[in-house]
């Protein structure tokens, strides 16, 4: 048996020129083959690319078009909540809390939603979020503590909105009541964010709690003074003043005898709405009024002997 490499040597030139032709030939059937698996391997490369773009894009608009409409229900349902609530005369710690409360779980809804239509399997995405769960747990242990203190505030009602509470080193009107967070409004109108966790085990004072607040004043008038003239013209500013409760009964008396003081106190009491009204104004009269009357308020003075040569 001839080998094909020697087949060319031991053959007369004709069949020598034949397998020249037979192998130019081979050679270009073999180009050919290539060239066309070439064609075929792009073309199905760019069909699968192209099917997976068209694919893609209907899926990330599919998306799209779940997000717009998700946000426009969401926001929708917020209304309606919020609608049926001020209906039904809920009070408005309740609205405030609900209402961030309903918008958070339908925004994870929507956002589950989305995510699903991207083509993410959501039960490997919810498998996800339990084994995550815990890490997050952990780490979000304050926000749950805000969250469970959140639903004390509401069920205890230590303080609603509108009331004024000191809490934290602070005093506010409270704007906002979130499920995480207590919105306070301060007297310079600045908000402030106390998390729910320090007001449900912490210390609140509310001022609005009650229909009635006492009014203090310590004036400090000069030694040599008539207390019983004292005594008088404060009375006489105390009826002059229709925001000043009958009963209790005003109260008035020499409070201490300080080192270049008599200080006198003065003790009535008002609507809690009425309270620093009530204050600076009767704080302005007796200013006004014990210059009038020749009352003198002390100042402090140091007396210097001088020693004999």
């Amino acid at each position: 048996m001839v080998r094909k490499g020697l087949i060319y040597y031991f053959c007369a030139p004709k069949q020598k020129q034949t397998i020249i032709y037979m192998h130019q030939s081979i050679l270009l059937a073999a180009l050919a083959a290539t060239q066309t698996e070439g064609l075929s391997q792009l073309q199905h490369f760019l069909r699968t690319l192209i099917d997976w773009g068209v694919n893609a894009g209907g899926r990330v608009l599919g998306a799209v078009i779940i997000f717009v409409v998700g946000r426009f229900i969401i926001s929708f349902l917020n209304r309606l909540v919020a609608k049926i609530m001020a209906r039904r005369h809920f009070d408005p710690s309740v609205q405030s809390f609900v209402r961030s409360l309903v918008n958070i779980l339908l925004t994870i809804l929507l956002i589950i939603a989305v995510v699903s239509k991207l083509g993410v399997e959501t039960t490997s995405f919810a498998a996800l979020l339990a084994s995550a769960g815990v890490a997050v747990g952990m780490a979000l242990s304050g926000n749950l503590q805000n969250f469970a203190g959140g639903l004390i505030v509401l069920l205890l009602r230590p303080y609603k909105v509108g009331d004024l509470i000191e809490s934290q080193g602070v005093l506010g009107t409270v704007n906002e009541i979130q499920i995480f967070h207590t919105i306070l409004v301060t007297a310079d109108n600045k908000m402030i964010y106390i998390p729910n966790g320090s007001l449900s085990s912490g210390t609140v004072v509310n001022y609005s709690r009650q229909p009635t607040r006492r009014v203090e004043w310590i004036v400090g008038v000069e030694y040599g003074e008539q207390m019983a003239k004292v005594e008088q013209v404060v009375n006489t500013l105390i009826q002059a003043d229709e925001r000043i409760l009958p009963s209790p009964e005003p109260f008035v008396a020499l409070h201490a005898l300080d080192s270049s003081s008599v200080n006198v106190v003065i003790r009535v009491w008002v609507k809690s709405d009425d309270y620093w009204a009530v204050y600076f104004d009767m704080n302005k009269a007796i200013y006004e009024t014990f210059n009038r009357e020749g009352i003198g308020f002390p100042f402090p003075q140091l007396t210097l002997h001088q020693a004999a040569n």
